[in-house]
């Protein structure tokens, strides 16, 4: 079976109930698979980073949690449904940049999936229960998660890395 693997950025619990209650009718499979999160960095760019040398990149900056605004929800693929970055891009592009030791690292917009075009789509699919997410939603993310897929199974956290020890 394939394994997947990548570094991501789980929306936390004080800001999540909202933004999961909205999943779970836009995306059910999606949001049965994997908590509402911002990828950092997909499989392809890892090249056998370990948990150690993460937070070993990660110590030796300055910047602090990472602070996120979103805007209204958009289409894409088809049924997908994502909330875009309005606001943060830039430090979200400079912490990629501090995790893959390079200032070459490919741009990634960051963005939260609500729903996935890969899932079948589900009946409550459509941008006006997606838009009953208030404008605006800002996320404070304070930590970064290795995570790990097995085929089609649900998403597992191997190993957390603080953002807050950055500071």
């Amino acid at each position: 079976m394939p394994i997947r693997s990548q570094l991501s950025l789980f929306v936390p619990t004080d800001a999540n109930a909202e933004i999961e209650a909205i999943r779970r009718i836009v995306d059910p499979v999606q949001s049965g698979l994997i908590p509402a999160h911002v990828t950092l960095c997909r499989e392809d760019e890892l090249a056998g980073l370990d948990l150690s040398e993460l937070a070993a990149r990660l110590s030796r900056t300055q910047q602090g949690p990472l602070s996120l605004q979103f805007g209204p929800p958009e289409r894409f693929g088809g049924h997908g449904i994502l909330l875009p970055c309005v606001g943060g891009s830039a430090e979200f592009q400079s912490l990629r940049e501090v995790v893959l030791a390079s200032s070459q690292v490919r741009p990634h917009a960051p963005h939260l999936t609500l729903a996935h075009p890969r899932n079948p789509k589900a009946p409550g699919n459509d941008l006006t229960t997606a838009a009953a997410l208030r404008d605006g939603v800002r996320v404070s993310f304070d930590a970064v998660q290795l995570i790990e897929q097995v085929g089609d199974g649900p998403w597992v956290v191997r190993g957390t890395v603080p953002l807050a020890a950055m500071a």
